[in-house]
């Protein structure tokens, strides 16, 4: 698995690349891809990062892992490739999204157009084995992911994180919120959307006006 990263990352990700784990995850991500059905295909691995350059990182949302079935996962977190059917949260991210500001409801669920506005989509777990989810989970991804949400807390300032859901929430001690902002909910699976813990977050109108609070612009959701 070659490193196909961005430029703008390796001056914060070369030390990670160098280490023994990282060596060992290419190691088993390689082996996974040779021999089984895996997702996202190789050239997107890194998607999250090639279309969202460091120096643009204006909004953080944290996912878990990709989806494991075919056609699904472009590398980002809750979206999925145009023509595909859109997953339950995704569904309910849109419905948010409609509600909150208006925004007809989408017809591709490919969430490229906010990668590529300074939105990093960022799964804990890069890659997944067809069909079995959480199948690379333990194996070095979330050491690295962590490192990542560390290394734009410390080299940047007044980024929005959206931590969705109580896996997103525990990456809230690598985030310094005396620099950064912080919005948190329930997770927009329908198991938690159902339950209340999802709906009228409006975590979009809150995040354009705190980037509109620092002259950061806004994301066109």
């Amino acid at each position: 698995m070659k490193v196909d990263i961005h430029d703008s990352w390796k001056p914060f990700l070369q030390e990670e690349f160098e280490k023994e784990y990282f060596k060992n995850l290419v190691s088993f991500v390689k082996s996974e891809y040779k021999n089984f059905k895996c997702f996202p295909s190789g050239n997107q691995i890194f998607n999250a990062f090639n279309h969202c350059h460091f120096n643009d990182v204006r909004v953080v949302i944290i996912g878990q892992d990709p989806y494991h079935g075919v056609g699904q996962a472009n590398g980002l977190c809750f979206s999925v490739n145009d023509n595909i059917v859109h997953p339950p949260s995704l569904i309910n991210i849109f419905k948010e999204v409609e509600s909150d500001l208006g925004i007809p409801y989408p017809k591709s669920g490919n969430l490229l157009r906010w990668a590529n506005q300074g939105v990093l989509l960022l799964n804990a777990t890069l890659t997944v084995r067809a069909h079995q989810a959480g199948s690379h989970q333990k194996k070095g991804w979330e050491i690295f992911t962590d490192a990542v949400i560390s290394l734009i807390s410390k080299n940047k300032k007044d980024v929005v994180f959206l931590l969705w859901g109580g896996f997103a929430k525990q990456k809230v001690k690598l985030i310094d919120n005396k620099k950064h902002h912080v919005l948190e909910s329930g997770h927009p699976s329908p198991l938690s959307a159902n339950r209340g813990y999802w709906f009228d977050n409006k975590h979009f109108s809150k995040t354009n006006f705190l980037l509109e609070q620092v002259d950061l612009g806004l994301i066109e959701w």
